[in-house]
Parts: structure tokens; sequence; C-alpha cells
């Protein structure tokens, strides 16, 4: 039973749009673009200004516009559609969880992760780790899983980015206003904050908890900013993604064992524990000290903890986990293993690795020692795992180390186009968004008319380019830009000629810069005549990654090149709203990591979803994705023990499939129809096999059936 209260602020609205004041507070909205567009529909000046945001939304908006829309008989007949599928929606009992798996009924799956990126309102989110845990969150609200989950609320998010002239990244921190957002405080029976103690090495520290509702799914936010705690304490929770080591280890502990002190404060009793991320490790720590207290010896604890604990790697390579020197976690867990029944020395050992500088306590080996269930996030990483881990199962061949893979997929509801669902709406059936990831059903792509899907990739592509424009117009008229500046964010981008993408964060093994391996022939490329081709940039490097914000002062000393005519762009401050015009407006998606190093990416996903078309690495996804039809390769699916040789060999394919297959077929219009029969045959190929596949309905179907069903039904009263 539920031992909280959250109370949303009442909006005064006129009465027959009175329901607009809670739909705002239910995240729901955000994958529904109907709900969307009630808002934007009564002032879509206002609507852009306040970043999408609804609740900001309704304290601005002029009662005359509320009052006019209240008047209209189009709008009101909108809005009841809305609020009817909205409540449909929240209170449907024959959810595919119920039907399918009625024994999870009322028993909760707690799913922890250091960020979560559902919309571009809620800036708690950093990239591709975030935005999956939104995706996870929104698919297992329409699934119908009972899923409580736990994150941090940053009141500061993830910086705001904003490049010189000379192209260097600058980190702007701002504020998140939690009045103006669907943030909202949990409170005890008495109105008061509902706090929990951490312990520190010299202090006892409370985290406050808000709550942010995502369809179906609770997310409740830890937040250290409580007026007890000293002022470095109050800023733990601040920002994301810390760089001091003391700092980041200080935010695991409040995740991990704050977190479950949260749901247990809170009344939530899960039955299945999900760690997205080796951060929240701590929190099986706190569980095992639970059973400990209870009278349980350690070695039945650890079993119970197992059987119970699901554990996803994201990370390719061994530098990428989290690992914390000895010293470090002495001072901070000198107390902590008494109450596990352990000395030091067996603390330690529970998740003891050697690096050159020492001994360190590895965070994902403390989850993969506390889980019975662990997973990868596509094929080609579930391999990387296992050798990377093969020692913690020596008596075992690599094929047989108990570490298997779940591709991660996207959230259909999210990233698809409003008019390419239309479309679909039209030509798969009235059943399609229930099943997306039935395979028969996009089979029925192959039948859209080909002027019919033109028409809606152009009119995407025209949404991308006006998009750009209007940032590159806010950015004059600010005064803070020179021209050439203005031409760099994206004002001179064509509709008419073929636009590759390529957007996510600088780390250097993602190589953005390949393509300057080559100039001579980019240049070319770009500035034929008869075949034009323009690239559109846009990423973050972390604020302490120095060879990640060289990587993108170098492209954009390039971009601003008088001679590529304005036709290599590169737009700030990416986030979710300027990768949703992205993946939908291009109409080449490119991903050049260094294999086997990108763990498995989404961004590709949501292009094809979108019908645009992948060129890529055989990495990650992608490798699965790929069937010679769909899109197109980067190299060969192969290893390379040398890395130079490995980018040479890539830039060499690279520039060999843009000159010979991509840009010939993108410009094999028939000059009769205006259409390249070719391209949109691979289109629709695209879409046909990547969107069911590659759908978080798969994967989360996946997770259920392999991972929280098994845990949730073992029997740990054996053990």
């Amino acid at each position: 039973m539920s031992n909280y209260q959250i109370n949303a602020p009442v909006f005064s609205l006129p009465k027959p749009i009175a329901e607009l004041g809670e739909l705002a507070y239910n995240l729901w909205w955000s994958w529904n673009p109907e709900a969307l567009r009630l808002y934007r529909r009564i002032d879509p000046v206002l609507w852009e200004r306040v970043g999408h945001n609804p609740v900001r939304f309704l304290q601005q908006v002029a009662r005359k516009n509320l009052n006019a829309a209240a008047q209209d008989g189009a709008y009101l007949e909108a809005y009841r559609q809305v609020l009817t599928a909205f409540s449909v929606y929240i209170n449907a009992d024959m959810t595919w969880s119920r039907l399918t798996f009625p024994q999870l009924s009322g028993n909760p799956i707690a799913y922890f992760s250091t960020e979560f990126g559902l919309h571009e309102a809620l800036p708690m989110y950093a990239g591709g780790l975030g935005v999956l845990s939104g995706d996870h969150l929104k698919e297992a609200s329409d699934l119908g899983l009972p899923f409580v989950a736990v994150g941090f609320l940053y009141r500061q998010g993830y910086f705001r980015q904003r490049l010189t002239e000379d192209g260097w990244q600058e980190a702007i921190n701002e504020n998140l206003n939690l009045a103006e957002s669907a943030i909202l405080p949990v409170l005890d029976e008495n109105r008061q904050p509902i706090l929990v103690p951490v312990e520190m090495p010299d202090r006892l520290m409370h985290a406050r908890l808000w709550h942010i509702q995502v369809g179906r799914v609770p997310l409740f936010l830890i937040d250290t900013d409580v007026e007890s705690n000293t002022p470095a304490d109050r800023e733990l929770t601040t920002r994301l993604y810390y760089s001091d080591l003391e700092r980041r280890l200080q935010q695991e502990i409040i995740l991990g064992i704050g977190g479950v002190r949260a749901l247990r404060a809170l009344g939530h009793n899960p039955v299945v524990w999900h760690m997205n991320e080796g951060h929240s490790a701590f929190s099986s720590l706190e569980r095992l000290a639970e059973y400990v207290r209870a009278g349980e010896p350690f070695d039945q604890a650890l079993a119970k903890v197992r059987a119970k604990t699901i554990f996803t790697t994201h990370t390719a390579v061994p530098a990428g986990h989290d690992m914390f020197p000895v010293w470090m976690m002495e001072k901070y867990f000198a107390n902590f293993w008494p109450k596990l029944g352990l000395d030091r020395d067996q603390f330690m050992a529970l998740a003891s690795a050697q690096q050159s500088w020492g001994e360190v306590f590895s965070m994902s080996l403390l989850a993969i020692r506390t889980s019975e269930r662990i997973n990868g996030v596509s094929e080609l990483h579930g391999e990387v795992s296992r050798k990377m881990f093969a020692h913690l199962w020596p008596d075992r061949p690599v094929s047989k180390v108990p570490i298997g893979h779940i591709t991660n997929g996207v959230h259909t509801g999210t990233w698809l186009a409003r008019r390419m669902g239309n479309l679909f709406d039209e030509h798969l059936g009235v059943t399609w968004r229930s099943r997306i990831d039935d395979r028969a059903i996009w089979d029925k792509v192959l039948d859209i008319p080909d002027a019919e899907l033109l028409e809606v990739r152009r009119h995407l592509k025209r949404q991308l380019v006006g998009f750009a424009r209007e940032r590159a117009r806010a950015m004059w008229n600010n005064g803070n830009a020179r021209a050439i500046q203005i031409v760099a964010g994206g004002v001179m981008l064509d509709p008419y000629v073929l636009t590759i993408g390529f957007a996510r964060r600088f780390a250097t093994y993602k190589r953005a810069a390949l393509l300057l391996r080559d100039v001579k022939r980019l240049v070319r490329l770009i500035n034929d005549p008869a075949r034009p081709v323009q690239f559109v940039f846009a990423g973050k490097a972390h604020p302490a990654d120095e060879p990640g914000k060289r990587v993108i002062q170098d492209l954009y000393r390039f971009v601003k090149e008088s001679s590529l005519s304005g036709r290599m762009v590169f737009l700030e401050d990416y986030d979710i709203d300027v990768a949703r015009h992205l993946v939908q407006g291009v109409d080449v998606w490119m991903n050049t990591p260094r294999r086997p190093l990108e763990a498995s990416g989404t961004s590709g996903e949501k292009a094809g979803l979108n019908g645009v078309l992948n060129f890529s690495v055989l990495d990650g996804w992608w490798r699965e994705g790929y069937n010679g039809e769909n899109g197109w390769a980067i190299g060969s699916d192969a290893d390379y023990d040398d890395p130079e040789a490995q980018d040479a060999a890539d830039a060499e394919a690279l520039f060999d499939a843009l000159e010979q297959e991509i840009v010939p077929l993108y410009y094999d219009v028939d000059s009769r129809t205006g259409i390249s029969t070719g391209w949109l045959r691979r289109v629709k190929e695209s879409i046909r096999t990547l969107a069911p596949m590659f759908s978080t309905a798969r994967m989360l179907k996946e997770y259920t059936t392999d991972m929280y069903v098994p845990a949730a039904l073992s029997d740990t009263t054996k053990n």
C-alpha cells in the first residue's frame, strides 16, 4: 500500500477544457501527437516559446485564447477524443502484461537508471542511455507492466551547449524551474516532504523525493537539495556525471542505497530489481543488508538477491565502467560491511579488479555478482561482454559465459513523425499501433504508393530545414553570433538536396570527423552542381572530455569554410527536440563508430522508423538490422587490430558508397513522375524490416519473457 501523496496544482481553466490541467501532469502527452496539438492549437507561438512544456504553457497562456478554444466546436471535438483515449489508456484492464503474464499483476518491477530522457521539457538526460531509459518506461506503460522507476532529480540537468566562433564548446548550466514542470513533490500524510536517510562517513544526509507520472508508470526522483544537508551535499544531485570521482561515488551511494530506502518508505516492495548500467549497483548491497539484518547468513542473502536481480550493461570498453579506488571504498563503506556480516577483504572481493594503478572496486563486477540475469544491448555487445567478463567464470569457455543480449529498441510513439503515423494508419490497418512488433503487419508498407510516401518524406525534410533556419534566425536576432556562424547553423540548407545526418555524443570513438580524412572527395560531393550533398551534424562532448571537444572544434572550423556553400551544418545544443527533427527529416542517417565500441546505438533505429536510410558501420544494432537492401554498410563485418588501418579502410568505404551507390540512387529520378523508385524501394524495405524488429515493444517483451517473469517467479525459499 502506498505511503505517500502527490498533489498537482489546479489550473484555472474554462470548464469545457478543464482536464487539460490533469493531462499536463502525465507524460502520456509526450508520445501522443494529438494530445500535444491540443496545447499548440491554443497558441502556437507560445507553445514554441515554452519549449513544448504543457505545464508552463498553461501558466502563461492568455485567458482569451483559452476561452476561444473552449468555444470552438472543432477544438472541443479533438479535446474529447484525446481525453477519451487518455482515460481508456490509463484505466485499461486487459493490457498485454495482464493478458500474457497475469502473475505479474501487483508485483512491481523496480527499474533503476541514473538518467531518464523523457522529453525536451525535462532536460535531465545526457544522451542515449537516458533516452533509452525514458523509452523503456513508456513501453512498460504501454504494455501494462507493473513498473516503478528510480532516478535523480537534476536541478541543472545536462549542460546547454554553445559554440564559440572558433568552434570551442562552452557549457551553460541552467536551473530547472520545478514549478513550471510536471515534476511534483512526494509528501507524507501531513503534507510534508518524505525524507530518506543516507549515511556518509562523517555525517547523515537526507534526500527528498519527487514524482513524474509516465503513463501508467511512476518515476521517483531523488534530490539532496534539503535544508538540513551541508551545502556540498545539497549540490550532489544538481547535475549529471560529475568528473570528480568521490562526488560520483557519493551520487551512486544515494542512487543505490537511497533508492532502495526510498521505495521502502513509499510502501513499494518490488519482486524484480533491474539495474540499468552499474551506477545503481549499491542497491544490491542495501538489499543484502536487509536480509542479513533479518537473520539470513550472507551466502543465503546473496542467493536471494541474485535470484531477483537483473543487470543490463551498456558499455563495450573496460574503461567505461565505473571503478573506485579501494581507499575511497574503505572511507565510505567501513561502517557498512559489518551490516553484511563481512570483513574488509570479503567486502572488497565482491567487486575487486586490478588496474595499472592498483586495486579498484568495480560497479559492473558488483552488479554481475549480485545478479542472476545479465545482458548486453546487442548481439555483438553480448559477445564483447562475455569476453570482457570471462575471467569471472574461469571454468567455462567464453561462449558459455552467462551474459546474454537483448538488443535495444526505440519507443515508436515517441519517435514516429505524426504525418508518417497517419500514413501507416491508412495503409497498415487500425490495429498496427497495438501490434508494433508483428512483422507481418509491416509487409503492407510495400504497398504504400510511392507518391504518398514521397510526399510525407518531403514534408518532414521541409520541417527540418525550417527548424534549422528558425534556430539560425534566432541566433542572429540575439546579436551574439557572426554571419559565418549563422551559415554554419543551417540558414542555407536546401530541402531538395540529398541530406545526411550525424548526431550523437562526441566521444572520440564515434569518429565524427571520419569524413575529414579525404577533404577533396568531400568537397567534390558537396559541390557537385548536378547532384549536391549536404551534411547536418549535432552533438555534445562531455565537459571534461577535451579530445571530444577538439573533435567538435575541428569539425566546426571545417563547417565554416566558404567553399562548402553552406551545405555542411552544425546544429548547437543537441537535445530530444533537435534529435526528433533530425531522425525524421534527413534522407540518410550516418553512423561511424570504431567497431566494436558501439554497444547498440538507437538513433539509427529512430531514423529507420521514419523512412530515413541508415548508412553505418556494422556495429551495435545495425549489424543485426542490415540486410543488404534496407540501407548501406560502412566497411565489413570484421574487427581490426590497428585503429589507424581501420579508420583508413572505413573512410575509403564510406566515400566509395556515397559516390557509387547513395548519391546516384537518390538522384536517379524519373523525369515524368519526379520519383526515384529505387530509393523509395529501399525506404520501404527499411521501414518494413526495422520498425518491428527494433521497437521497444519487441525489446520489453523479451525482457519480460526472458528476465522479469523468471526472476519474479524464482523460488528463493530453496536457497
